[in-house]
Protein backbone atom coordinates (compact mmCIF):
# COMPACT_ATOMS: atom_id res chain seq x y z
CA UNK A 1 0.00 0.00 0.00
CA UNK A 2 1.33 3.32 -0.81
CA UNK A 3 2.35 5.66 1.93
CA UNK A 4 0.54 8.43 1.59
CA UNK A 5 2.28 12.11 0.48
CA UNK A 6 1.33 14.16 4.06
CA UNK A 7 3.54 11.26 5.69
CA UNK A 8 6.17 11.73 3.75
CA UNK A 9 6.27 15.49 3.84
CA UNK A 10 5.11 15.80 7.94
CA UNK A 11 2.04 17.38 8.11
CA UNK A 12 1.45 15.74 11.40
CA UNK A 13 -2.59 14.22 10.69
CA UNK A 14 -1.18 11.08 10.70
CA UNK A 15 1.17 11.09 13.65
CA UNK A 16 0.12 8.82 16.19
CA UNK A 17 -1.33 10.06 19.79
CA UNK A 18 1.01 11.45 22.52
CA UNK A 19 1.35 9.13 25.31
CA UNK A 20 0.00 10.87 28.02
CA UNK A 21 2.54 9.15 30.19
CA UNK A 22 5.07 10.73 28.60
CA UNK A 23 3.77 14.26 28.27
CA UNK A 24 5.68 16.96 30.13
CA UNK A 25 4.60 16.99 33.85
CA UNK A 26 1.40 19.58 34.56
CA UNK A 27 2.49 22.30 36.34
CA UNK A 28 0.86 22.49 39.82
CA UNK A 29 0.77 22.49 43.54
CA UNK A 30 3.88 20.93 44.81
CA UNK A 31 3.33 17.55 47.12
CA UNK A 32 4.35 18.40 50.49
CA UNK A 33 5.36 15.47 52.85
CA UNK A 34 4.39 16.27 56.75
CA UNK A 35 7.43 14.45 58.55
CA UNK A 36 7.01 15.76 61.92
CA UNK A 37 6.00 13.03 64.34
CA UNK A 38 2.45 12.21 65.69
CA UNK A 39 0.67 14.79 68.11
CA UNK A 40 1.49 13.93 71.19
CA UNK A 41 -1.26 14.07 73.86
CA UNK A 42 -1.06 16.29 77.01
CA UNK A 43 -2.46 15.86 80.24
CA UNK A 44 -2.10 18.69 82.48
CA UNK A 45 -2.10 17.51 86.20
CA UNK A 46 -4.32 18.49 89.08
CA UNK A 47 -2.46 17.09 92.57
CA UNK A 48 -4.87 17.04 95.28
CA UNK A 49 -3.65 17.57 99.13
CA UNK A 50 -5.78 17.94 102.32
CA UNK A 51 -8.28 20.10 99.45
CA UNK A 52 -5.88 21.87 97.90
CA UNK A 53 -3.49 21.69 94.37
CA UNK A 54 -0.42 21.25 95.27
CA UNK A 55 2.86 19.96 93.03
CA UNK A 56 5.47 17.61 95.03
CA UNK A 57 8.93 17.15 94.83
CA UNK A 58 9.75 13.71 93.99
CA UNK A 59 6.76 12.65 95.56
CA UNK A 60 7.87 13.56 99.02
CA UNK A 61 4.80 14.90 101.29
CA UNK A 62 4.94 18.18 102.17
CA UNK A 63 7.31 19.19 99.94
CA UNK A 64 6.66 21.84 96.62
CA UNK A 65 4.08 24.33 96.54
CA UNK A 66 0.64 25.11 97.09
CA UNK A 67 -1.60 26.53 93.89
CA UNK A 68 -5.21 27.04 95.49
CA UNK A 69 -8.40 25.98 94.46
CA UNK A 70 -7.79 22.58 92.41
CA UNK A 71 -10.89 23.24 90.60
CA UNK A 72 -10.13 26.27 89.37
CA UNK A 73 -6.70 24.89 88.22
CA UNK A 74 -8.60 22.01 86.33
CA UNK A 75 -10.91 25.43 84.84
CA UNK A 76 -7.50 26.60 83.55
CA UNK A 77 -5.98 24.05 81.98
CA UNK A 78 -9.74 23.33 79.74
CA UNK A 79 -10.24 26.87 79.43
CA UNK A 80 -6.62 26.79 78.15
CA UNK A 81 -7.51 23.78 75.14
CA UNK A 82 -6.78 20.61 77.35
CA UNK A 83 -8.27 17.74 76.24
CA UNK A 84 -7.48 15.17 79.45
CA UNK A 85 -6.49 16.00 82.88
CA UNK A 86 -4.27 13.91 85.14
CA UNK A 87 -6.11 14.39 88.47
CA UNK A 88 -4.31 13.06 91.62
CA UNK A 89 -5.64 11.96 95.02
CA UNK A 90 -2.63 12.42 97.07
CA UNK A 91 -3.78 11.96 100.47
CA UNK A 92 -5.59 8.21 99.26
CA UNK A 93 -1.81 7.51 98.01
CA UNK A 94 -0.25 8.51 101.16
CA UNK A 95 -2.81 6.20 103.09
CA UNK A 96 -3.96 9.61 104.61
CA UNK A 97 -7.40 9.93 103.64
CA UNK A 98 -8.92 10.79 100.64
CA UNK A 99 -10.06 13.70 98.55
CA UNK A 100 -13.47 11.93 96.94
CA UNK A 101 -15.86 14.46 96.99
CA UNK A 102 -13.23 17.24 95.78
CA UNK A 103 -12.51 14.97 92.77
CA UNK A 104 -16.28 13.96 92.42
CA UNK A 105 -17.59 17.50 92.31
CA UNK A 106 -14.12 18.55 89.53
CA UNK A 107 -14.82 15.45 87.43
CA UNK A 108 -18.55 16.00 87.11
CA UNK A 109 -17.64 20.20 86.16
CA UNK A 110 -15.59 19.27 83.24
CA UNK A 111 -16.21 18.99 79.55
CA UNK A 112 -12.96 16.93 78.84
CA UNK A 113 -11.56 13.17 79.51
CA UNK A 114 -9.74 12.63 83.13
CA UNK A 115 -7.47 10.49 84.30
CA UNK A 116 -8.02 9.46 88.05
CA UNK A 117 -4.95 8.32 89.82
CA UNK A 118 -3.91 7.80 93.84
CA UNK A 119 -5.51 5.43 96.23
CA UNK A 120 -7.17 3.16 93.88
CA UNK A 121 -6.02 -0.58 95.40
CA UNK A 122 -9.29 -2.54 95.22
CA UNK A 123 -12.47 -3.00 93.59
CA UNK A 124 -14.12 -0.75 96.46
CA UNK A 125 -11.90 2.00 95.64
CA UNK A 126 -12.06 1.23 92.11
CA UNK A 127 -15.80 1.55 91.72
CA UNK A 128 -16.39 4.64 93.81
CA UNK A 129 -13.06 6.30 91.19
CA UNK A 130 -14.76 4.81 87.91
CA UNK A 131 -18.31 6.12 89.46
CA UNK A 132 -16.87 9.72 89.28
CA UNK A 133 -17.03 9.92 85.68
CA UNK A 134 -13.59 9.69 84.59
CA UNK A 135 -12.49 8.19 81.81
CA UNK A 136 -9.69 5.43 83.37
CA UNK A 137 -8.13 5.08 86.61
CA UNK A 138 -4.28 4.51 87.06
CA UNK A 139 -3.28 1.61 89.22
CA UNK A 140 -0.15 1.88 91.25
CA UNK A 141 0.76 0.46 94.21
CA UNK A 142 -2.21 -2.41 93.63
CA UNK A 143 -0.66 -3.76 90.55
CA UNK A 144 2.38 -4.86 92.83
CA UNK A 145 1.28 -5.50 96.13
CA UNK A 146 -2.00 -7.51 94.66
CA UNK A 147 -1.05 -9.11 91.41
CA UNK A 148 -4.44 -11.47 91.25
CA UNK A 149 -6.77 -8.52 91.53
CA UNK A 150 -5.29 -6.30 89.44
CA UNK A 151 -5.55 -9.16 86.52
CA UNK A 152 -9.01 -9.00 87.49
CA UNK A 153 -9.63 -5.54 86.85
CA UNK A 154 -7.70 -5.03 83.99
CA UNK A 155 -9.96 -8.12 82.85
CA UNK A 156 -13.16 -6.26 83.49
CA UNK A 157 -12.58 -2.66 82.54
CA UNK A 158 -9.86 -2.96 79.64
CA UNK A 159 -8.64 0.38 78.47
CA UNK A 160 -10.32 2.22 81.30
CA UNK A 161 -7.74 1.06 83.40
CA UNK A 162 -3.95 1.77 83.23
CA UNK A 163 -1.20 0.88 85.12
CA UNK A 164 0.96 3.18 87.01
CA UNK A 165 4.72 2.10 86.90
CA UNK A 166 6.75 4.68 89.07
CA UNK A 167 10.55 3.78 88.92
CA UNK A 168 13.59 4.52 90.89
CA UNK A 169 16.21 3.16 88.49
CA UNK A 170 14.49 -0.20 87.71
CA UNK A 171 13.00 -0.73 90.64
CA UNK A 172 9.36 0.10 90.96
CA UNK A 173 8.09 2.44 94.08
CA UNK A 174 4.86 1.87 96.06
CA UNK A 175 2.48 3.29 99.09
CA UNK A 176 3.02 7.01 97.47
CA UNK A 177 6.76 6.44 96.45
CA UNK A 178 7.72 5.50 100.08
CA UNK A 179 8.78 1.77 99.60
CA UNK A 180 10.04 -0.42 96.64
CA UNK A 181 7.63 -2.68 95.23
CA UNK A 182 10.06 -5.15 92.72
CA UNK A 183 11.64 -5.05 89.37
CA UNK A 184 10.16 -2.81 86.51
CA UNK A 185 11.03 -5.65 83.59
CA UNK A 186 9.69 -8.26 85.55
CA UNK A 187 6.42 -6.50 86.18
CA UNK A 188 6.29 -5.21 82.85
CA UNK A 189 6.03 -9.02 81.45
CA UNK A 190 3.49 -9.82 83.93
CA UNK A 191 1.38 -7.23 83.45
CA UNK A 192 2.05 -7.27 79.57
CA UNK A 193 0.84 -11.06 80.03
CA UNK A 194 -2.42 -10.23 81.59
CA UNK A 195 -4.16 -7.52 78.80
CA UNK A 196 -2.97 -3.91 80.33
CA UNK A 197 -3.85 -1.89 77.64
CA UNK A 198 -1.77 1.07 78.80
CA UNK A 199 1.16 2.21 81.27
CA UNK A 200 1.66 5.54 82.75
CA UNK A 201 5.60 5.82 83.70
CA UNK A 202 7.25 7.97 86.45
CA UNK A 203 11.18 8.50 86.92
CA UNK A 204 10.60 9.11 90.89
CA UNK A 205 13.88 11.53 90.96
CA UNK A 206 12.47 13.47 88.18
CA UNK A 207 9.19 14.33 88.98
CA UNK A 208 8.61 17.94 90.22
CA UNK A 209 12.14 18.72 89.69
CA UNK A 210 11.92 20.89 86.80
CA UNK A 211 15.40 18.93 85.64
CA UNK A 212 14.03 17.11 82.30
CA UNK A 213 12.64 13.62 81.45
CA UNK A 214 14.61 10.78 81.70
CA UNK A 215 13.57 10.09 78.07
CA UNK A 216 15.78 6.71 78.06
CA UNK A 217 13.73 5.15 80.22
CA UNK A 218 10.78 5.66 78.44
CA UNK A 219 12.57 4.76 75.01
CA UNK A 220 13.32 1.47 77.78
CA UNK A 221 10.01 0.92 78.19
CA UNK A 222 8.66 1.31 74.92
CA UNK A 223 11.10 -1.21 73.44
CA UNK A 224 9.96 -3.48 76.04
CA UNK A 225 5.92 -3.37 75.20
CA UNK A 226 3.90 -2.96 72.48
CA UNK A 227 1.39 -0.50 74.40
CA UNK A 228 1.15 2.80 74.82
CA UNK A 229 3.18 4.79 77.50
CA UNK A 230 2.11 7.90 79.04
CA UNK A 231 5.37 9.99 80.08
CA UNK A 232 5.21 11.82 83.31
CA UNK A 233 8.00 13.20 85.58
CA UNK A 234 10.44 15.93 84.70
CA UNK A 235 9.30 18.55 82.05
CA UNK A 236 10.78 21.79 82.83
CA UNK A 237 10.98 23.46 79.04
CA UNK A 238 9.27 23.63 75.69
CA UNK A 239 12.42 21.38 74.22
CA UNK A 240 11.24 18.54 76.67
CA UNK A 241 7.83 18.40 75.31
CA UNK A 242 9.75 18.33 71.40
CA UNK A 243 11.65 15.53 72.50
CA UNK A 244 9.30 13.25 74.62
CA UNK A 245 6.72 14.21 70.91
CA UNK A 246 10.05 12.57 69.40
CA UNK A 247 9.31 9.28 71.02
CA UNK A 248 5.50 9.03 70.00
CA UNK A 249 6.98 6.86 67.17
CA UNK A 250 8.46 4.05 69.47
CA UNK A 251 5.08 4.09 71.33
CA UNK A 252 4.94 6.95 73.90
CA UNK A 253 0.98 8.47 73.82
CA UNK A 254 1.27 10.84 76.00
CA UNK A 255 3.10 13.55 78.62
CA UNK A 256 1.89 14.89 82.41
CA UNK A 257 2.98 18.35 82.72
CA UNK A 258 2.76 19.66 85.84
CA UNK A 259 5.15 21.93 88.13
CA UNK A 260 6.26 23.86 84.98
CA UNK A 261 2.78 24.69 83.90
CA UNK A 262 2.19 26.22 87.16
CA UNK A 263 5.87 27.62 87.72
CA UNK A 264 4.54 29.58 84.13
CA UNK A 265 7.73 28.07 82.19
CA UNK A 266 5.51 27.71 79.31
CA UNK A 267 1.78 28.33 78.79
CA UNK A 268 -0.14 25.26 77.76
CA UNK A 269 -1.44 26.43 74.85
CA UNK A 270 2.08 26.90 73.99
CA UNK A 271 2.62 23.17 74.92
CA UNK A 272 -0.33 21.86 72.95
CA UNK A 273 0.96 24.06 69.53
CA UNK A 274 4.16 22.16 69.74
CA UNK A 275 2.63 18.86 70.68
CA UNK A 276 0.49 18.97 67.80
CA UNK A 277 -2.74 20.17 68.11
CA UNK A 278 -5.97 17.84 66.06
Amino acid sequence: MPVPICCIVGCGRCDPAPNPDRSVPRKGNPVVTDTSPPRLQLLPAVDIADGGAVQLQQGIAGSGWKFGDPWLAAKRWQDDGAEWIHLVDLDAAFGRGHNREVIAGIVGRLDLQVELSGGIRDAETLEIALATGCRRVNIGTAALEDPEWTARAIAEHGDRVAIGLDVRGTTLAARGWTKDGGDLWETLARLDAEGCTRYVVTDVTKDGMLAGPNLALLQQVCSATARPVIASGGVSTLADIDAIRGLVPAGVEGAIIGSALYKGAFTLPEALDLAGRP
